[in-house]
């Protein structure tokens, strides 16, 4: 059976609800991780998601800040609210549901921007933000015998050079700093997760999820970078048929600096 999920940083769901029923009008995926809800779980716009077939919906929200949502055509069996860092963000849900005959656990994740400044000297955001993806290596795809594995989300790192528009003049630039890149490589390494983006897209072609509002023609300047992330356990790999990055979203009315990411698997 084909079992589809996105992910997307929608930078406000209650604002960008019009956008969110597009997509899933247009693409149906069986689920939406969507990051940066900006909303406390008793607003969610849960009405407008059930009446596009989605019934069943996982929450972690705040008031103005973060916040993070799973929706699904099929019932979750469990959820759980992970607190990173003790510090109370909602930056992470994780949702288990059955497709066909095999179980999947869905994490969903919203990794701290970090500032501006890469030092964790002087910036207390960048130093959140080291210390979030070294808790992440905790979480690992094999963590439960007999469930498979996704980890989505705005992991708000670009890891490799074809994941921004260029590589030498971002080094410096939060998202693609040396150190945030290996702590993210060492997450993935130490969970035993694939990166099934680059899993299904040569390492030679570049990939862009995000274009900053600073842009004033993001297209024609292209000056992207992938962001967003879809990770799975080893035994999913074999079984990922299609990877889509919507970029045309990006050009949307009021739209987000973010596109989502399908990921189309034949289980």
């Amino acid at each position: 059976m084909s079992f589809k999920i996105a992910t997307w940083n929608i930078n406000s769901v209650r604002l960008r609800m019009p956008l969110v029923e597009r997509f899933l009008t247009e693409t149906a995926p069986d689920v939406l991780c969507l990051q940066e809800t900006k909303c406390p779980n008793d607003q969610f716009p849960e009405k407008a998601f059930r009446a596009l077939g989605y019934e069943h919906i996982a929450i972690h929200g705040q008031k103005g800040y973060h916040g993070v949502a799973t929706v699904s055509r099929q019932p979750f069996d469990d959820i759980v609210r992970q607190d990173f860092c003790a510090i109370g963000d909602a930056r992470h849900l994780s949702t288990r549901l059955r497709v066909g005959e095999r179980r999947v656990r869905v994490h969903n994740f919203y990794v701290p921007a970090g500032g501006d400044e890469p030092d964790p000297a002087i910036n207390p955001k960048f130093r959140h933000k080291l210390d979030f993806i070294e808790e992440m290596r905790l979480i690992g795809a094999e963590a439960e015998p007999g469930v498979s594995s996704l980890l989505v989300g705005d992991l708000n790192i670009a890891p490799f050079e074809t994941d921004v528009w260029s590589h030498k003049q971002l080094l410096k630039v939060v998202s693609h700093t040396p150190i945030e890149c290996e702590g993210l490589l060492r997450a993935r390494d130490d969970g035993k997760w694939i990166d099934l983006m680059r899993h299904h897209i040569p390492m030679e072609e570049t990939v862009f999820t995000w274009w900053s509002y600073r842009a004033k023609d993001w297209a024609t300047s292209n000056r992207g970078r992938r962001l967003d992330h879809v990770w799975g356990s080893a035994d999913l790999a074999p079984a990922l048929s299609a990877i889509d990055v919507l970029s045309d979203a990006r050009g949307w009315e009021r739209p987000s600096d973010h596109v989502p990411v399908t990921a189309t698997f034949m289980l």
